[in-house]
């Protein structure tokens, strides 16, 4: 029986989310906005199929370090993003509050 291959984080930059594949599956993934320096994380879901395997955290913590590797700061709108960032604290240096300009302009952005 063949090892299942480690699961693959990738950001999709013309759909603006990050991805996360299973043996080549798409398992999951967390969407953002560019604002300025900011990427703001609004949406994340993982397959049913694929829930309870720790994806959700490994992809949110690659995205976030994905996000600090290209001098960006985390704007957490989504709530799982911002459930990740209250437990793991080694990102509040990259990480803005969520405020209602944001939220505006994010509402305004996806419409």
């Amino acid at each position: 029986m063949a090892t299942p291959a480690a699961p693959v984080v990738r950001r999709v930059e013309d759909k603006h989310r990050y991805e996360i594949l299973v043996d080549g599956v798409l398992a999951g993934f967390t969407e953002y906005l560019d604002r300025d320096e900011q990427r703001v994380f609004y949406h994340t879901e993982i397959g049913d199929a694929f829930a309870g395997q720790g994806l959700a955290s490994r992809l949110v913590r690659q995205a976030l370090t994905d996000v600090r590797d290209a001098g960006k700061r985390v704007v957490p709108v989504c709530p799982y993003v911002a459930g990740f960032l209250e437990k793991h604290d080694g990102f509040a240096d990259i990480t803005d509050p969520v405020t209602p300009d944001v939220r505006h302009w994010l509402r305004e952005a996806l419409h």
